[in-house]
């Protein structure tokens, strides 16, 4: 296995600098071979990194120089990236969550899980050498990610098990769509999705419960409806795959709708978006003008999307 090599040295009054590489190193996931000599696996983008310390060091008075290197001896340096004990600080992060959740508490756990899912995320980055500390932290936050959601919300759908069809958008114009009152981040926007791409004329039914759902209306996100939770997919989802709506922008809607309601990966708009919605949500009691008043949010982030898809 082939390898990169920092070899370093800065003066040592020039502790801004010392400090700036050192954090630098931490961050990359580079490994202490000795004083002054580091290493990461020669892989895409890790040359990159070191080279961009190696530049400051210069720039500060130091010498360093990135090498590519093949060890003679057949040595094998995977050990020096073993994470299992970060990984293991952040399963007691997890398992001291959990032993918090309770109804009252779950909003304020779902918050300190997308604060988990953040550091696991960092710590995946620089985890070059995968292996079962890995997965079962993984294992672990997911399954926090989903119990604080079904607190926060008793009465949010389970996974469904079954495959999405293609369905026809036309047999779904001009319909009464319904689902659970007060709606939250994945109705809000299957609303607008259903409004802006499905059905324009669409009207809205807005249930105490699921058991109040008329025949002739279309349900989405809740147990038993025609659109609700299947597999992994949240209702926004599987919308998107029934209608064939997944453009670029849209899945990656998708995926900032998934955060928010079911937890994993966190984009960076995430909490500013989590944020607006819950004043909107807050402060708007009727839920036609909540919808409504959301779809300027969806709408927004669908236009910068697509301005950032076609730079």
């Amino acid at each position: 296995m082939s390898w990169q090599l920092l070899v370093l040295s800065l003066p040592t009054e020039n502790a801004t600098a010392r400090m700036r590489a050192w954090r630098a190193l931490k961050a990359s996931g580079a490994a202490v071979l000795r004083d002054g000599v580091y290493l990461m696996p020669a892989a895409d983008g890790h040359a990159q990194s070191l080279q961009a310390v190696a530049d400051d060091v210069r720039s500060n008075g130091g010498e360093a120089q990135v090498f590519e290197a093949e060890p003679h001896d057949g040595a094998d340096y995977g050990a020096l990236f073993d994470r299992g004990p970060e990984f293991g600080t952040l399963l007691a992060e997890i398992a001291a969550c959990r032993a918090g959740l309770s109804e009252d508490t779950a909003q304020q756990v779902m918050k300190q899980a997308r604060k988990l899912r953040k550091g696991f995320e960092q710590l995946v980055a620089i985890d070059f050498f995968p292996g079962e500390a890995q997965a079962q932290t993984a294992a672990a936050l997911q399954a926090l990610e989903a119990d604080a959601a079904r607190a926060s919300a008793p009465d949010e759908p389970h996974a469904a098990a079954r495959p999405v069809e293609r369905l026809d958008i036309a047999s779904y114009r001009n319909r009464v769509w319904a689902t659970r009152r007060r709606p939250w981040v994945d109705r809000l926007a299957s609303a607008w999705l259903i409004r802006r791409f499905i059905d324009p004329q669409a009207r809205f039914l807005w249930l105490k419960s699921p058991d109040d759902c008329p025949k002739r209306a279309i349900g989405f996100d809740f147990d038993g409806a025609t659109f609700t939770h299947v597999g992994a997919m949240v209702t926004f989802e599987v919308l998107l795959a029934s209608f064939d709506l997944q453009t670029p922008s849209l899945l990656r809607l998708g995926v900032l709708v998934h955060s928010l309601d079911a937890g994993g990966v966190i984009p960076p708009e995430a909490a500013g978006v989590e944020r607006v919605l819950t004043g909107m949500r807050d402060a708007i009691t009727d839920d036609d003008q909540l919808v409504l008043t959301a779809a300027g949010v969806f709408e927004g982030l669908l236009v910068a999307f697509e301005k950032e898809g076609s730079a």
